[in-house]
């Protein structure tokens, strides 16, 4: 196998993972993990803010 050989499938490969990675849809799982996340952090924050106006700080 030659270098240009390698360098060929190499960039075959990395076009076709590409393309692959593309076409799976993440958008939306991403929007769900930000969206929870987003909601835990309003949480803590909710709860902090509680207490420390229950301890009068």
């Amino acid at each position: 196998m030659t270098n240009s050989n390698f360098l060929r499938g190499m960039g075959m490969g990395i076009a076709a993972g590409a393309i692959m990675g593309a076409m799976v849809p993440t958008h939306r799982k991403r929007g769900l993990k930000r969206s929870s996340a987003a909601r835990a952090i309003k949480a803590v924050t909710d709860v902090m803010d509680n207490l420390s106006d229950a301890m009068g700080l």
